[in-house]
């Protein structure tokens, strides 16, 4: 019997004449399936859209690389706060930069300015700004961390709130942990990389730099302004207190824990990790006074 398929030599295809109509269909069908149910290897860009905004200052439409709210998933939060996620580092899209004027603003104080902060901000940021001409899906810690430099440069120059400054130091000094925690587990693979180790000295430098000025900022805010950075009271007070613990301010950091712990509206929660970093002090506090004999 002839096959379906028989007379396509004179196509120049006779070795297609024996092919069976239905040989291959639960091949294929089994080939789809691998393919439909292979796993799809998560990428950063995946948890981001660009997100509009009307830059306050030239007025002209920005978009930014944002975060999907709900997408990304908390692993845990450390000591001092800073929320670790699983695949993904939201602090590095945190702030708003105008690739046209050189604007910048973490996205909890972006909004409308003063005649007189546009003018500091277009005499002194934006007439030598440089943008960098290509867009980018995703941001390295080193290209994050230059946006929340520009934006504290911003801050400074409006003269923005000691609160809003300290903010964006502290928030700049969490981005360089989740980098030191990212270069370490590079370094780990590497087996003593020199260059690695070299640069996590200048990591853990300018972290020490951010903090401290952040430390600096909260202080002076708590004795001149009321709610700071829209944070409630009691998390603005563990911050500076934990702060001060890593910087060897032990005497602030008992007053601001003492106060954290009888306050009637701190939560559980806060009052646990006040007792947690209570334990810390303590330590320090004993270990300071031993080296002293």
């Amino acid at each position: 019997m002839l096959g379906l398929l028989q007379g396509l030599g004179k196509f120049g295809l006779s070795e297609l004449e024996n092919l069976n109509v239905y040989e291959d269909e639960k091949k294929t069908t089994a080939q789809d399936k691998d393919i439909k149910e292979a796993p799809h290897m998560i990428q950063e860009e995946d948890y981001l859209f660009d997100k509009t905004y009307e830059c306050p200052v030239c007025y002209q439409k920005i978009k930014a690389r944002t975060v999907r709210t709900g997408r990304a998933k908390l692993v845990r939060t450390d000591i001092y706060l800073r929320p670790v996620y699983e695949n993904i580092e939201p602090l590095k899209y945190e702030v708003i930069s105008c690739p046209c004027c050189g604007y910048s603003v973490h996205s909890r104080y972006f909004g409308g300015l003063t005649g007189l902060q546009i003018k500091a901000i277009r005499d002194t940021i934006s007439m030598s700004f440089s943008s960098p001409t290509d867009e980018k899906l995703t941001y390295t810690y080193e290209e994050a961390l230059g946006r929340y430099k520009l934006s504290l440069a911003c801050a400074i120059v409006r003269r923005a709130k000691a609160s809003e400054k300290a903010y964006i130091c502290l928030k700049a000094g969490w981005l360089l942990m989740s980098m030191e925690d990212a270069l370490k587990a590079k370094a780990a693979s590497e087996a003593e990389n020199q260059e690695c180790q070299q640069k996590l000295k200048e990591i853990r430098a300018e972290q020490n730099e951010f903090l401290k000025n952040a430390l600096d900022g909260f202080l002076a805010a708590r004795q001149t302004e009321g709610p700071l950075a829209g944070l409630d009271e009691s998390t603005v007070e563990y911050i500076t207190a934990v702060l001060a613990v890593r910087f060897g301010q032990y005497e602030t950091a008992s007053r601001i824990l003492s106060g954290i712990l009888t306050a009637p509206s701190t939560s559980s929660r806060m009052k646990d990790k006040a007792v947690e970093l209570k334990q810390i002090l303590i330590a320090r506090v004993k270990e300071k006074n031993e080296q002293k004999k």
